[in-house]
């Protein structure tokens, strides 16, 4: 029998739920952040109820084989809830979008739940104790088939009055060259956007356009690796992009680490090349802020999402 999350003999544990487009992840975590059982599934693709469902599902079966019971839940999504209508926005999981999620979470699983952006709960599990912890500011990036970014300070995300804090993704890509405008179509009405030349498909895209062959970011990071130079040269146009798209925050922000997520961070050479072009960009004389990859890697959304809730507060208090 699971035990009571009231029980003063038990210890308090975390549980994190990463709700994404193919696949719903979640974790226990205890007091001092190690693992206790963790569980995916398929996402019931389509279906916001099973999804619901699905989720609650998940839960159950995580607290029984931790043996105890979360009195708190933190979730991420592929989106974030309307601060104005309290219903999922801007989320690549479309079934979710208009939907009260938090409401139904909260009915179903009859506790306190708080939902986050996934890139918010990637930046947070690394400012906790992964490649930033330790940091005042710490900005996380995702880097994969789109662009994100969540910022957190003091331990804590920063997320604003509406709810698009690190969505930096979708800026203009800063001090472009005349090839470079308008900029590729973005799926939000725009064009230009850092994520339409930072994603994965964009650099792959960027290397179809100079002549390359049409292959994955992953394969043109391998290729570059072993010395092809049109891999190489594209490679290197997309560390200069990811530069001045992060010299930007430096300047806003100036956090003392910036760390990649996504598949992009796998590639060792944005570690030396964009430090090394920040100067050029970012306002002061010297650049100290340290470029990272992550130090829990694709487990940072799930174990972010369960450190949404901090230890000093209680379920039942506000949160700016």
């Amino acid at each position: 029998m699971t035990a009571s999350a009231t029980d003063p003999t038990q210890p308090c544990v975390r549980l994190g739920i990463d709700l994404g487009g193919t696949k719903i992840e979640g974790l226990v975590l205890d007091g001092a952040g190690t693992e206790r059982a963790r569980r995916r599934i398929p996402t019931p693709r389509g279906n916001y109820a099973a999804t619901v469902s699905a989720v609650a599902d998940l839960v159950a079966t995580l607290e029984h084989e931790a043996g105890a019971t979360a009195p708190r839940v933190g979730i991420g999504i592929p989106g974030t809830i309307s601060p104005a209508s309290g219903l999922v926005k801007n989320a690549n999981s479309t079934w979710l979008i208009g939907n009260p999620l938090h409401q139904d979470l909260e009915q179903v699983l009859g506790r306190p739940v708080r939902i986050a952006n996934d890139a918010d709960c990637f930046a947070l599990s690394e400012a906790t104790d992964g490649a930033g912890a330790g940091a005042q500011i710490v900005f996380g990036i995702i880097l994969g088939t789109g662009v994100g970014g969540g910022i957190v300070v003091d331990g804590r995300v920063v997320s604003g009055p509406n709810a698009i804090g690190g969505e930096w993704g979708h800026n203009p890509l800063p001090w472009p060259d005349d090839d470079e405008r308008p900029g590729p179509p973005c799926y939000c009405g725009l064009s230009g956007c850092i994520e339409t030349f930072l994603s994965g498909p964009g650099l792959s895209a960027d290397h179809a356009r100079a002549g390359g062959d049409l292959l994955d970011a992953t394969e043109i990071a391998e290729r570059a690796q072993a010395g092809d130079p049109a891999a190489w040269a594209s490679l290197e146009r997309h560390a200069d992009r990811l530069a001045r798209a992060t010299a930007t925050v430096l300047n806003i922000l100036d956090p003392e680490i910036v760390v990649l997520g996504g598949g992009l961070s796998n590639i060792d050479a944005l570690y030396d090349l964009v430090p090394k072009a920040w100067p050029r960009w970012v306002f002061s004389d010297t650049v100290t802020t340290r470029l990272r990859p992550p130090r829990h890697g694709d487990s940072s959304g799930v174990r972010g999402a369960a450190w949404l809730w901090p230890d000093q507060e209680k379920p039942d208090q506000p949160r700016a």
